[in-house]
């Protein structure tokens, strides 16, 4: 018999992933400056991207878990509220008076001032991080509606979507940044967009549990997120599993160490391409989001016309292998200041993890089956999250004392990921690696 959910169209979820990152990335470009101006430097900003990992790291395994068993959409729905008013918290912190808590000067840390602003961006990244576990539910719910066939597409296609609001948000936020009141500007549109998600997933996005009974409950809060559902999320997912025996689960260890190296490597890039950019390479809140912007498009080029056509000829595990040595080789490349050998890693990074990381994802899909799969993507979110401690924190310090050899660094993770894979290329790509 076949299963209702996966007749739901993908459209949704896609749309949903799509200005949830836009509103994500819209800040990204101006983070660094606002970091610096309110007396942060680069191990502040590193620990800033920490706290968000570190709290969701507490939340994504609970979200995950929660989803298995309530459904996805509340879940989505509840997460979804908290990005909404983390913002206004981050809102605050724009307007604050610049009041000092204490300095640090420092050899292995730098030197850097704690303000009462900085503080209360810290708080907004814990709020939002700690019900941040809505990428894993969004890719629990993709492949809820997912079959093996088409798995690695509509994960390319998710990826699509959340690289396009990678493109608009830096490109927005390049554009806003020309006008004198340029963040507040940024953080209102963020606002707006994460209000427009929350109504996406509220009237716009059905649950993908196939069995599930309404029943309206005029009494409950839960009404506020929607029908309360007493469906088979309660019956069949409610079983609890712990760590230990996810790891008991067949190819699952494996996948989450790839998770978690990839997290590592991309996290180390990410704190120390910002700052790399500003003090070595001079660039303005324009250039870097110019390059940001251009990334985005490339990298939804390649997750979407050419994975498509590329994941119909090879399996998985084989996109995996060369799309990670296409991105380890794509960090080297970072070495050289000169601005053509700046954008031809920009242009390799994007084809080796365009076709790499869906494939990791439609892999991990595949491996934890029908039955844990919300459990297992808030495990992998939370392996995501302590490689994003450790390479945001570890980085920040790192930059310090290695400046752009910290890229070295990064490629070494992500080339492990290659040798690693080399054992999983005779997988059959047509079968779950895991049996429930």
């Amino acid at each position: 018999m076949s299963n209702p959910s996966k007749k739901i169209s993908v459209y949704p979820i896609l749309g949903v992933n799509f200005v949830g990152t836009l509103g994500f990335s819209i800040v990204l470009p101006f983070l660094i400056f606002l970091v610096l101006r309110l007396g942060g430097n680069a191990l502040i900003y590193g620990i800033m991207g920490a706290t968000y990992s570190v709290f969701q790291l507490i939340g994504a395994p609970i979200l995950g878990r929660w989803s298995d068993k309530f459904g996805r959409r509340k879940i989505l729905l509840l997460s979804q509220a908290g990005t909404l008013f983390s913002w206004f918290i981050f809102m605050t912190a724009l307007y604050l008076p610049l009041t000092s808590m204490f300095e640090v000067d420092s050899e292995l840390l730098g030197q850097f001032t704690l303000t009462i602003p900085l503080l209360v961006l810290f708080l907004a990244r814990a709020i939002d991080g700690i019900t941040g576990g809505n990428v894993s539910v969004a890719n629990a719910y993709l492949s809820d509606i997912s079959t093996d066939e088409n798995r690695n597409e509509n994960f390319g296609k998710m990826s699509v979507a959340a690289n396009l609001g990678f493109i608009l948000g830096p490109a927005i936020a390049g554009l806003l940044g020309s006008y004198e009141n340029g963040e507040t500007l940024s953080v209102i549109v963020a606002i707006i967009i994460s209000t427009v998600a929350l109504l996406l997933i509220q009237f716009n996005l059905p649950e993908s549990n196939p069995c599930s009974i309404n029943v309206f409950n005029k009494t409950s809060v839960r009404k506020v997120f929607g029908q309360e559902h007493k469906d088979c999320f309660d019956q069949v997912n409610s079983e609890k599993i712990s760590f230990s025996k996810i790891l008991q689960l067949k190819g699952i260890p494996n996948i989450l160490l790839i998770y978690f190296l990839t997290f590592l490597g991309f996290n180390l890039f990410y704190i120390a391409f910002p700052v790399y950019a500003v003090e070595v390479l001079k660039w303005e809140l324009t250039d870097t989001g110019i390059y940001f912007a251009i990334l985005g498009i490339a990298m939804a080029t390649v997750q979407g016309p050419v994975l498509k056509k590329v994941s119909k000829l090879y399996k998985d595990t084989t996109l995996i292998l060369w799309g990670s040595l296409i991105l380890g080789i794509s960090f080297l490349f970072l070495l050289n200041q000169g601005i053509i050998f700046i954008y031809i890693s920009a242009v390799l990074l994007s084809i080796g993890n365009g076709i790499m990381w869906p494939s990791i994802l439609s892999l991990l899909s595949r491996t934890a089956g029908e039955k844990y799969q919300g459990t297992i993507q808030g495990f992998a979110g939370s392996a995501g999250s302590i490689a994003s401690i450790i390479g945001l924190v570890v980085g920040g310090i790192l930059f310090n004392v290695l400046g752009s050899n910290i890229f070295i660094l990064s490629s070494i993770l992500i080339l492990i990921i290659f040798i690693m894979s080399l054992r999983f290329v005779n997988f059959d790509k047509s079968k779950p690696v895991l049996q429930n």
